[in-house]
Parts: structure tokens; C-alpha cells; sequence
């Protein structure tokens, strides 16, 4: 089966000519995010001997050997298959931290994707990340509400759209990245967004307009958002989307929504939307059935979980064990040990308090006590995995803290610190990476009021107690330096008028630390320190 980008003429050419139905095969996946070594079930790197004991998931071998298999199978039996990864390749372990993407793409390149979408977190180390990236790799990457014109590193190797050819049928890929990977990630002020609906339509108007009648939407909004589009943007015949990190199956009674889940548009057409949750669990394969005229006539499949009774591809593994090497020293450093799992999964450290939120949370404040600082924040959307029961390696600290985020210490007033607090609970709906963990204060907070005014009643910690906030009062905090900086929509924290000092520690160090200082073991806990009403 040959896959390859088609220019306008070569589509202009044999933009009449009719077929019979025609199904298409899409092996996906999404938010990767560097798992390229097995996972725990808490998505953490998962240790060697787990691993050896069929207690691990995913990681890049056995995302290849379904992916071949799959492709191969369905390439014999004379389908058409394309192979696409919806985003968030970056940033996860210490592959990246160590590699800065240049794994992510050697993998990608051995499993032979047709084309991705870029994710948010493609932009953590700048647009020059991405741009060596996106030289590296020989599949296209596009996102079509981005406008890099004005970049020096990334004009001209984003493309808004393209065209593939999967059994001599032209299908249109569109594309589009949250908005608010301005304040998610650093893509820097050379890249502009555009709104995803206007620029998906266009996009569409496009490809229709050069004859394709074919169009699937790779994305990298979140499934809210995906649904949006699926209404709002005729044209666009199925959504296959990451982001949000959703867990869709046609069969798990644990999943999260349908796959795939449906969305009407106005005039009754259904669109399909799929997800394939993330870190290297499962991959997702969606069956597209195609009319005369490309309208879709049926849209099936299932997402596929990667445990061990998927086969580790053999070239693969031993390439990611020569690619460990070097980090395995620091990686099995044992700093602790934990009575219980700290729980850090995002659906719960995106809407409530939790047990790794108050670990980090403590441990920044506990570090800069003596400082004068006496408040704490820590953006939910930074801690990136969950910790198991037992040992607690250097390893597993940093895959909850990759991002290599250092302790900013500032002063703003209360008020700041009420608005601040607004801001982190004003996306729970969207689980989105912005809600406050704490230290040093309690609050609560009403879901059902509308942003912006959800904050009931805050507390600071004074002496041995708690006393109201006070608007007018000017406190010390802590954060990590990317929420310093207005990341995760803390605007009101940014600025060269807070007395700030941004070079602090490591926050993986601070915590490991602070772990270690445990002595024989930590306990993990909450406390009601984050309440709703």
C-alpha cells in the first residue's frame, strides 16, 4: 500500500473519477508523553523487575509490535491503513529530560507514522525543539490554526493541512492545537494562534475545494473541545484527538465515554470521536466506512491495551535499554519509601486536593520556610504521575516532576492571591492543568458558581492557626518558576514588580529531599486543605 502526499494537481487530476465504498483503517495514538520505556499502572516508569513480572503496560516496543501487527495484518488482507499520532510526543521522563525529543523521534520513524499532530507540550523547550523535532523525522507535522510566518526556526515546516493517498483515495488530514498552549507550554512570541473552529473550516473549505471529500480531523484540543468542532465544522468526517487524555472503549465498563463517541451536526450527520487515553496504554484502531461520495457510512473499533501479553518489539527494547543506559544510575536511586501509593493522577489533581499535590506543596514550602514565604501553590497540571506503595526511587520523582520546573519565590497581595486562586479553579470542567494545590492555607471553593467567583472563604496559616485572608496584606509565596511566570493562566503572578527570585532549586530535588528527610518512610495524606461548598 503506498501513503504519500499528493500535490493539487495530482488531486485535481483524478478528483472525478468514482469508486465503490471505501474503508479506511486508522491506528492512532496520543499524549505519548516520552513513555518510552514500560509504565506502572500508576503511569510512572515501571521498574525492570515488574516488568519482568507481567505487571507492566505500553512503552515503545510493544506500541510497535501492535502497530506492525495491526498494519501488517490489514495491509494483507488488502485494507487501507494510516498510522497517526494525535500529539504530546514530548515531555514525560527522563528519556526526554535527558534527550530533548530526539528519542521520540528515532521511535516514530521505526514505527513508520504517516503523519502527527503537534501537541502543546511540543513547544516545553521552545519552538527550536520542535523545529529539531520536525527535521528529524520524515512524516509530516501539522497544526492548522498555528501561524509560524514569523518564526526563524519553524516558518515553513508546519503545514495547516495535507493530503494522503491510501488505496489510490485521497484523504484530507486537518489539524488544530488549544489556544491556550500560550499559556500551557512556550511556543514564545513568534507563534500565533488562531481559533480552532475558524481555522479548521478553512482549512476544510480547502481541501473540498481541491476535490477531497475525505477529511479527518487530527487534534490536539481535548475532547470538550473536539466535540465543538465535530458540530461546528461541516465537512470533517471523523475527529481522532488527544489532549485531554481521555480513555475511550467500545467495551471497558471503566472507560470515560464511547468509542467512538458521536456528535450530530446540524443537519443530522454524526461525527465520530476517538482517543486513546495516553502514556503508551493502549492504541487506538478506528474503521471508517466511506460512500461513493465520501460520506461516512459507519465508524467502528475499539481502543487496545498494551499489557504484557503484547510482545516487546525486540529491535526496539534493545535500543531503549542502550538509550537507558546512562540514566539508569540516577533513575534506580532509592530516596524514600511511601506506606501507601501517593495518588497524582490528573482527574484528581485537576479538580481536587491530593495526596502528590500536598507532598510537593509541603516539600516547596518546607524549603523556603525560613525565607519569609509562607504560602505555597503548585500547578495540578505539573505533577504527572502517581507514586506506588514501597521503595520511591530518584526515577519515579521525576516522572511526576519532568518538566525540570525550579522554585520561584515572590510577594503579591492578598487580593493577587484570591484572583490567583480563581484562575486555578476557573477550568475544572476541562480537568485542565491550572487548579491549586497548596500549602499554608486552605480554601474553599463553589463548582456550581461561574468562573470567577467560585472562591468562598480563604484561610492563610498564622502562628499556630488559620486566619482570613487579607486583601490588602502583602504575603511571601512559592511556586515553581513556569506558574511564577504566568504559565496556566497566573498572569497575576508574572512581572518585575513581585520581588521574585526565579532560580531556585530543582523542584524534583526539593521533593526528593523532602521524601528523604521522611526518614523510613512517608506517609501520604490529605487534609481538607482544599474544600467545596
Amino acid at each position: 500500500m503506498s501513503r504519500f502526499l499528493l500535490t493539487s494537481a495530482a488531486i485535481a487530476l483524478s478528483a472525478g473519477m468514482a469508486h465503490a465504498d471505501y474503508t479506511l483503517h486508522i491506528i492512532h495514538i496520543n499524549d505519548l508523553h516520552s513513555r518510552i520505556e514500560p509504565v506502572s499502572k500508576y503511569d510512572s516508569t515501571c521498574g525492570a523487575e515488574d516488568d519482568a513480572e507481567g505487571k507492566c503496560f505500553g512503552g515503545v516496543a510493544r506500541v510497535a509490535t501492535k502497530i506492525n501487527e495491526l498494519r501488517d495484518e490489514l495491509t494483507a488482507a488488502g485494507e487501507n491503513v494510516l498510522v497517526m499520532d494525535a500529539g504530546d510526543q514530548f515531555q514525560g521522563s527522563l528519556m526526554y529530560t535527558t534527550y530533548k525529543g530526539e528519542v521520540e523521534a528515532e521511535m516514530m520513524e521505526r514505527i513508520g507514522f504517516d503523519v502527527m499532530a503537534v501537541g502543546n507540550h511540543e513547544f516545553d523547550d521552545g519552538p527550536e525543539a520542535l523545529s529539531a523535532f520536525v527535521d528529524k523525522v520524515s512524516f509530516p507535522v501539522i497544526s492548522g490554526n498555528l501561524d509560524v510566518t514569523a518564526s526563524n526556526v519553524l516558518a515553513g515546516k508546519i503545514d495547516d493541512h495535507i493530503v494522503l493517498e491510501a488505496g489510490g483515495e485521497k484523504i484530507g488530514i486537518v489539524s488544530a492545537l488549544a489556544t491556550d498552549t500560550v499559556d500551557t507550554s512556550s511556543p514564545g512570541p513568534n507563534v500565533k494562534f488562531e481559533d480552532e473552529i475558524t481555522a479548521l473550516k478553512a482549512d476544510v473549505a480547502a481541501l473540498e475545494a481541491e476535490g477531497v471529500n475525505k477529511i479527518i480531523a487530527l487534534t490536539h484540543v481535548g475532547l470538550p473541545a473536539d466535540m465543538m468542532i465535530a458540530e461546528a465544522v461541516p465537512g470533517i468526517d471523523a475527529v481522532v484527538g488527544g489532549h485531554s487524555h481521555t480513555y475511550l472503549s467500545a467495551t471497558d465498563k471503566k472507560r470515560q465515554g464511547a468509542y467512538p463517541t458521536y456528535v450530530s451536526q446540524e443537519d443530522g450527520t454524526l461525527v465520530p470521536i476517538v482517543q486513546a487515553y495516553a502514556y503508551s496504554k493502549y492504541v487506538g484502531h478506528l474503521v471508517l466506512t466511506f460512500a461513493d461520495d465520501g460520506s461516512l457510512l459507519d465508524a467502528s473499533g475499539d481502543t487496545i491495551l498494551l499489557d504484557a501479553s503484547v510482545a516487546k518489539d525486540e529491535a526496539i527494547s534493545a535500543r531503549v535499554a542502550e538509550l537507558a543506559g546512562p540514566i539508569e544510575e540516577l533513575k534506580s536511586k532509592v530516596i524514600g519509601a511511601t506506606d501507601t501509593s501517593i495518588e497524582g493522577a490528573r482527574e484528581v489533581c485537576r479538580t481536587a486536593e491530593c495526596p502528590m499535590g500536598n507532598l510537593v506543596a509541603d516539600a516547596m514550602l518546607d524549603r523556603v520556610k525560613d525565607q519569609g514565604v509562607s504560602i505555597a501553590i503548585q500547578n495540578g497540571g505539573g505533577l504527572r504521575a502517581s507514586i506506588d506503595a514501597g521503595e520511591i526511587t530518584m526515577g519515579e520523582v521525576l516522572t511526576v516532576l519532568p518538566f525540570q520546573n525550579t522554585l520561584s519565590t515572590f510577594e503579591v497581595t492578598g487580593a493577587e492571591i484570591l484572583e490567583a486562586l480563581e484562575n486555578g479553579v476557573s477550568q475544572v470542567e476541562e480537568v485542565k492543568g491550572r487548579f491549586p494545590q497548596v500549602a499554608g492555607m486552605t480554601f474553599t471553593w463553589d463548582p456550581s458558581a461561574p468562573a470567577g467567583s467560585r472562591i468562598v472563604d480563604v484561610m492563610v496559616a498564622e502562628g499556630d492557626g488559620f486566619v482570613p485572608l487579607d486583601a490588602e496584606k502583602t504575603y511571601g509565596v512559592v511556586t515553581n518558576n513556569y506558574v511564577r511566570n504566568g504559565g496556566d493562566g497566573y498572569r497575576m503572578f508574572a512581572g518585575e514588580d513581585k520581588k521574585a527570585y526565579d532560580f531556585g532549586p530543582d523542584l524534583a530535588d526539593v521533593t526528593a529531599e523532602f521524601i528523604t528527610a521522611k526518614g523510613d518512610s512517608y506517609t501520604p495524606y490529605t487534609d481538607g486543605r482544599i474544600a467545596t461548598k
